[in-house]
């Protein structure tokens, strides 16, 4: 499992700077298939049927909530796009991170 799965995240309500370039580089490095897009990162996961696709979904919102850190989604009958960005600062946190590692460590259980 990724080491950013095992944290948690931290309560942002801005007041800090975004992450930059130079820290957002080795993150990304660490989640394959995730990618910068407008400012956030995200990534497209695809699954075999609708039925899968919304099991994603609800195991996503489950991370979401224990995290109380929030992804846009975007769902279609075998996919899933979901894209992180901390908007209390305007831009990535590691609170981003660590979420984008959560989603990916799902497939692991």
């Amino acid at each position: 499992m990724n080491e950013l799965a095992r944290q948690k995240c931290k309560p942002c309500e801005g007041g800090v700077a975004p992450l930059t370039p130079e820290q957002i580089k080795p993150l990304l490095k660490g989640l394959p298939g995730w990618a910068l897009a407008d400012g956030a990162i995200a990534k497209t996961y695809e699954f075999a049927n609708y039925y899968q696709t919304m099991a994603f979904v609800n195991a996503a919102a489950w991370v979401s909530h224990r995290e109380d850190h929030h992804p846009d989604m975007l769902v279609g009958y075998n996919r899933c796009r979901v894209s992180y960005v901390t908007h209390a600062i305007g831009g990535l946190s590691g609170n981003d991170f660590i979420c984008a590692a959560k989603l990916d460590a799902l497939f692991e259980i």
